[in-house]
């Protein structure tokens, strides 16, 4: 017979606790934190049975807790500089995690690779559950056009793995580390959690469309599952549309099962060159309403081009706007149909064609924001995600440059307005406000200080009823407010 032992790491564990034993199980209970372990195997290792995309970073038996010292990127944060890592292994370890949590009244901040801790209000804990060791492809099937894999699973890797049968997410998510600084692209949990969708959402729909199913754990410290594994799925309540940009505040996600598509052949962008940003939003939307099967519109102002983002490179130092406009599809086809937009475009100017690569490549420096990367020259400004209809978005973007100085980027026809603003203590909050209100918009602070996402609402505030009603459906999953505290709302309390 395998002997068995129970491991529990707290590396600050002096006289101050107190072991006991209950049913062949060993439960550490320090003086200010709670450790779980469970009883495993003392020569068998405990990872996941399935594949994984890339190994751990750590051999791990059971449940650990151990205490690490913050990254420079978040030493300037309010929260003690010391925080209580646990790395769990599987779904029991976070449904066993989440308990523990609740009994002792801890908020935990849900985390996988950390590459987007850096939005929402800073998250009133200093515990962490990292997801980052839950990385294995559970299933994929390309011919079903069906991905199945953990939530710590590194997007990249998968990415990868989905491109290798020429297949890719469409909804084209976005790698938000260049703007915040951050290193990698993070985990498909935290791309769900997010649900940030880039330029082809116009047409693909965004990252909650996609979503096939979950596997979870609720506030409650329960196991649920939403969906399933097939395309056409109408089983139960659509619980998955919930989780998507909920920032981990619903449910702590273990596995998603998510649709694929083929990759296009082929891919052209006509760039209208020296258009006014109301200008070029009247070309976004005649292109979008034309028959052509437009992917992606987008607007780069001349000031934004300063930058010399990678992937707008091409373009040197030009000292003209870019209207862009994409069109994907076989080859035979995008040919065509980029002839005939052009030539209904020409009232507007004439238009030059990029083909696969280089429009690739311009199209990533759009979805990622690079001109605003935090390493460039922009890098220290505030920057605002601002949703409106696509038809005010030219007129919106213009009155917050000509009032505050800032610099815009917009995508989805105009819809999507990404703002650089110059740095002030409140990342002028009130007015950006007002402006996007006007238009029925609504406005997300994605980049700024702990200290200035600590004073305001870094999410839209919600009218009294929406506010309700959406405290009703987190508290119905999360009723102590135990995962993600206070990371979308600064009124969330226990």
């Amino acid at each position: 017979m395998v002997s068995s032992v129970a491991v529990a790491v707290c590396p600050w564990n002096d006289a101050s606790h107190r072991a006991e034993n209950h049913d062949g199980r060993i439960a550490i209970r320090h003086m200010r934190s709670l450790c779980v372990a469970r009883r495993v195997p003392a020569r068998a290792p405990c990872v996941p049975s399935r594949a994984l995309l890339c190994p751990a970073s750590n051999s791990l038996e059971g449940l650990q807790w151990r205490r690490v010292a913050r990254s420079p990127a978040r030493q300037n944060e309010s929260r003690p500089f010391a925080v209580d890592v646990l790395k769990v292994i599987n779904a029991a370890d976070v449904e066993e995690a989440v308990r523990a949590a609740i009994a002792d009244e801890q908020p935990l901040e849900i985390i996988g690779h950390g590459s987007k801790r850096q939005i929402g209000q800073p998250t009133a804990t200093n515990a962490v559950l990292d997801l980052s060791a839950l990385n294995a492809v559970i299933a994929y099937e390309p011919n079903e056009l069906v991905i199945t894999v953990q939530a710590g699973a590194p997007l990249a890797d998968v990415m990868s793995l989905i491109d290798s049968k020429s297949q890719h997410f469409a909804f084209e998510p976005m790698d938000i580390a260049p703007l915040l600084g951050m290193p990698g692209r993070g985990t498909i949990g935290g791309m769900i959690a997010a649900g940030l969708a880039g330029p082809r959402r116009i047409k693909a729909g965004g990252a909650r469309d996609h979503l096939l199913g979950a596997h979870a754990v609720s506030g409650y410290g329960d196991s649920f599952k939403t969906g399933g594994k097939v395309v056409k799925n109408v089983t139960g309540y659509d619980l998955c549309k919930l989780l998507a940009g909920s920032w981990g505040t619903l449910a702590v996600m273990t596995e998603v099962t998510l649709k694929v598509m083929p990759r296009p052949e082929s891919e052209r962008t006509l760039v209208l060159p020296g258009l006014d940003d109301r200008t070029a939003n009247q070309a976004m939307i005649a292109a979008l309403g034309s028959p052509f099967d437009v992917s992606g519109a987008a607007h780069v102002p001349t000031s934004a081009l300063q930058a010399e983002a990678e992937g707008l490179d091409w373009i040197g130092g030009s000292q003209q706007a870019l209207t862009l406009l994409r069109l994907e599809g076989i080859t035979a086809s995008v040919a065509h149909r980029a002839a005939a937009l052009a030539k209904q475009l020409a009232p507007y100017g004439t238009a030059e064609i990029l083909e696969d690569a280089a429009s690739a490549a311009i199209w990533s420096a759009v979805r990622d924001v690079l001109p605003f990367a935090a390493n460039g020259q922009f890098g220290a400004w505030p920057v605002w995600r601002i949703v409106c209809p696509p038809a005010s978005g030219g007129a919106l973007g213009q009155a917050l440059t000509q009032e505050v100085g800032g610099e815009v980027i917009y995508d989805w026809g105009g819809g999507l307005i990404w703002a650089a603003l110059p740095p002030t203590p409140d990342a002028d909050a009130a007015l950006v406000r007002k402006r996007v209100e006007a238009v029925s918009g609504h406005a997300s602070l994605l980049r700024a200080s702990a200290a200035v996402r600590s004073g305001l609402d870094v999410f839209q505030p919600q009218a009294p009823g929406v506010a309700a009603l959406e405290d009703r459906v987190r508290r119905s999953f999360d009723p102590k407010a135990i995962l993600n505290r206070g990371r979308i709302r600064r009124s969330v309390a226990s």
